[in-house]
């Protein structure tokens, strides 16, 4: 049976999964070298699924290496994959300055929902909340991260805090230069993904990626609702990475 509070990013993972994963999270705790060295040594403790998902990121990012623009993602959690697409950078075009990581997110969970996102039991206001002032946390480690790179006195990554219908507007207007090359739904819910899609247009360009995290997803159906109504189902060709695609994320191609 899965468990629908388990930490674990797959929530539909069984029993064992779960089991396996606490095991993991207790050894590296009680990792015997330095916080540095366990920093060097974390392939120890990761999940074959956290790995499947690193690839199927730097499948994305591959495609869009020749496109100009920013990245953003919407629906940011933990960070984990604003860290991902970080490091990406490093590896794929360490040079390139101008691209930016933008993510947004309310931090406090589901602002609202709509009556298209379902009865699962993790959509109701304020589902997957990180905490009070994560936000804050979370932009010192991204500042940390930073210095690992190249141009470390230049910031390229920005947190956009609250609802995402707000505040990107808001961004898009103080930004109006902004190209997305790559923008990342992970939203869950119809309004916001709908209504963030609907802003970017204008600023998305031939090669510009659009990625999903619950397309076609039965628990979360407001996303796909909201990619039917903006882009249409039988415009774009939804993708998938054959071989090292997670469970229900997928992309588009702007053609």
């Amino acid at each position: 049976m899965p468990h629908l509070d388990a930490q674990s990013m797959d929530i539909r993972a069984a029993d064992r999964f779960v089991t396996a994963e606490e095991q993991l999270g207790e050894l590296h705790d009680a990792f015997p070298g330095g916080p540095r060295e366990r920093l060097h040594q974390l392939p120890l403790f990761l999940p074959p699924h956290v790995l499947r998902r690193i690839a199927f990121l730097d499948a994305l990012y591959r495609q869009i290496v020749p496109v100009h623009g920013a990245i953003m993602e919407f629906g940011v959690r933990f960070g984990r994959d604003l860290a991902i697409f970080d490091s990406l950078r490093m590896l794929h075009e360490p040079l390139n300055y101008g691209r930016k990581i933008v993510g947004f997110d309310t931090f406090t969970g589901f602002p609202s929902v709509d009556e298209k996102d379902g009865e699962y039991g993790l959509v109701h206001v304020g589902g997957l909340h990180t905490g009070d002032d994560y936000d804050a946390y979370l932009e010192q480690v991204l500042e940390a991260r930073e210095q690992l790179g190249t141009y470390e006195h230049l910031r390229k990554f920005e947190i956009v805090k609250g609802d995402a219908t707000e505040t990107l507007a808001a961004y898009l207007e103080r930004n109006q230069h902004t190209i997305v090359a790559l923008a990342y739904f992970d939203f869950d819910i119809y309004q916001p993904t709908k209504d963030c899609l609907e802003l970017l247009r204008g600023h998305l360009t031939k090669g510009s990626v659009l990625a999903f995290d619950e397309l076609n997803c039965p628990d979360f159906p407001g996303e796909t609702l909201a990619v039917k109504e903006v882009f249409g189902l039988d415009r774009y060709a939804i993708r998938r990475i054959p071989g090292v695609n997670p469970g229900m994320p997928s992309y588009l191609v702007i053609d």
